[in-house]
C-alpha cells in the first residue's frame, strides 16, 4: 500500500511510535522521496518544511529510529511507524517529543530495564545490579535460583504480601539475566506470542 502524497501538496504527516513501549515519541512529515527512503532503508527519514531536504532522524544526533514496521490510515495520507528509538528522540533531550512519562501498562518494566542497561553499562560503585554484574552469570543465575525457591515457599503460606513481594524479586532477577545474556524481556514476550 502507498500512501496519497496528492491530498496534501505532497507531504503526509508521520506518526513515531515506539515499538516496545507503544508510547507516541514524535510527529514529523514525509514527502514520498522520504517515505520510500525509511522503507528501503529501514531508518525514519523526513522531509524538513523549513529547510525544505530530506533528514533522517538521528544523523546529527545518532539517536536513529529504526522501522519496525509502517501503517497507512484509512484515508492513506497519515503514516503509523512503529520504531525502536536508540536515544532520546527529542531535541531537548526527552524520550518523546511529548516528554518523557510513558503512559503503558508496564512502562515501569522499560524504565526498569534502561536502568538495568545503564548498571551493566557504567557499574557504579555500591549498586547492588551492577555488583552481580561483575560476579558474572553464574552468580546472576544462581541468585534467580534462590528467588525461585523463596517464591515456592512463599506460594504456600497465606501472606500475599510476601508472595508478591518474592514474585516481584524473581522477576527482577530475571530481567537482570536477560540483560546479562544481552536480551529484554520482550524476547520472551515475542515467544510466548508465538506460542499461542
Amino acid at each position: 500500500m502507498k500512501p496519497d502524497f496528492d491530498k496534501m501538496n505532497g507531504i503526509i504527516p508521520a506518526v513515531i511510535q515506539d515499538d516496545r513501549t507503544d508510547m507516541v515519541l514524535m510527529l514529523g512529515f514525509m514527502n514520498e522521496e522520504a517515505f520510500e527512503k525509511t522503507v528501503t532503508e529501514g531508518q525514519v527519514t523526513f522531509y524538513s518544511r523549513t529547510k525544505e531536504r530530506l533528514w533522517t532522524k538521528g544523523e546529527e544526533s545518532g539517536n536513529y529510529l529504526k522501522v519496525k514496521d509502517i501503517r497507512l490510515d484509512c484515508d492513506k495520507d497519515t503514516v503509523l511507524i512503529r520504531a525502536v528509538p536508540e536515544g532520546p528522540v527529542c531535541h531537548t533531550g526527552t524520550i518523546s517529543c511529548f516528554g518523557n512519562e510513558s503512559t503503558g501498562r508496564y512502562s515501569f518494566i522499560d524504565k526498569l530495564e534502561e536502568i538495568l542497561h545503564s548498571r551493566k553499562k557504567e557499574k557504579p560503585e555500591g549498586s547492588y545490579t551492577a555488583g552481580l554484574f561483575e560476579k558474572g552469570t553464574s552468580a546472576i543465575a544462581q541468585k534467580l535460583g534462590e528467588e525461585a525457591i523463596e517464591l515456592i515457599i512463599e506460594s504456600k503460606e497465606s501472606d500475599d504480601t510476601r508472595f508478591l513481594d518474592e514474585s516481584a524479586d524473581l522477576l527482577f532477577h530475571l530481567m537482570l539475566l536477560l540483560t546479562d545474556r544481552g536480551y529484554r524481556l520482550e524476547d520472551v514476550v515475542k515467544i510466548l506470542d508465538k506460542r499461542h
